[in-house]
């Protein structure tokens, strides 16, 4: 639908940002699957599969060759029994991958190791028996919110109880708040503005170059030499549904051939010790960089008005719009 309405923004993009002479690699991934969406359409079998269905084509001439995480417990359980295989299908039949993402998307600050990994556990059965009719397996994990533990302890636990499962841990280097943007993209949806929701993924797709601006020289810093291959931290929804070829476009652009995930994390990048500790969560680079004894950088935040029609109901949104940008 949005994609149709931005195909100029994808080319004036390739205008101000020619190919770079070295080769940049990413690897796309998305969170959070089947969908960020309402509970309802998540517990229904035929909108599932329709939501599905229209990602997964929008993603599949682009060949991103990437990978998505799966948050399985989000599925009410008839639909989990029904529609959830038949979906997993759908992103594995073109060409995708996809890891654990816990069941119920837990926040390891607020419970146990033993909740969590119990949780972790939970969700793996749909994802690992899709992956093993293909004869493959379930090895990508991906923490929900990026936290890893907030002590030293936890933090250790964690991650032994991860290896003992046999599970590779999916880090990501390019963070970017796509998330905060995708809510206020579904409350202009809610609200019917096509126009709101036009001018919320144009500023999503600018935010995004600036962040990019930032996290090349940042990256090539923290890995002292030349860039390193990335991993981009993305969301399955209406958002990425309608602006994430203007995304693709954008990393074209600048020089990015998209590799897979395993790929990427043989860059000797990702063999750097992570001794980060906090109860929050942050890109790898910030994370090495800290471990090094080194200050933190922060990437620059989403524009104001998107954080304060973040905070605010959908009503809101259309005046929140006209001020800021009046």
């Amino acid at each position: 639908m949005m994609r149709a309405l931005t195909l100029g923004l994808s080319a004036a993009l390739a205008l101000f940002h020619p190919t770079e002479a070295q080769e940049r690699r990413v690897a796309v991934t998305f969170d959070d699957l089947p969908y960020q969406a309402d509970d309802a359409s998540l517990c229904d079998p035929a909108r599932l599969m329709a939501i599905t269905e229209a990602f997964v084509a929008m993603l599949k001439p682009l060949d991103t060759k990437g990978t998505a995480f799966v948050n399985e417990g989000k599925v009410c359980e008839g639909a989990r029994a029904s529609a959830l295989p038949r979906a997993l299908d759908v992103w594995l039949d073109a060409g995708l991958d996809l890891g654990n993402h816990t069941a119920h998307h837990i926040n390891i600050h607020r419970t146990t190791v033993e909740a969590y990994l119990a949780d972790v556990d939970a969700g793996a059965p749909a994802t690992r028996a899709a992956l093993q009719a293909r004869g493959r397996r379930l090895h990508w994990f991906r923490h929900p919110y990026l936290f890893t533990g907030e002590t030293p302890e936890k933090h250790d636990a964690i991650a032994a109880g991860l290896a003992q499962r046999g599970y590779d841990v999916a880090p990501v280097t390019l963070d970017n708040n796509d998330w905060m943007f995708a809510d206020v993209y579904r409350k202009a949806e809610a609200l019917g503005d096509h126009d709101l929701m036009r001018r919320i993924g144009q500023a999503y797709v600018a935010h995004m170059a600036t962040v990019l601006d930032f996290f090349e020289p940042y990256s090539a810093e923290v890995a002292g030499g030349g860039e390193p291959a990335q991993v981009l931290l993305l969301h399955a929804n209406t958002l990425n549904r309608d602006w994430y070829p203007q995304i693709h476009a954008l990393y074209q652009s600048r020089g990015y051939r998209f590799v897979t995930l395993e790929e990427a994390l043989a860059d000797p990048i990702y063999a750097h010790p992570d001794a980060y500790v906090r109860a929050n969560g942050i890109s790898w680079l910030h994370r090495w960089r800290q471990t090094d004894g080194q200050p933190i950088r922060w990437e620059p935040e989403p524009p104001a008005w998107i954080r304060a029609a973040y905070e605010k109901p959908a009503e809101d949104l259309p005046a929140i719009a006209a001020a800021i940008e009046g």
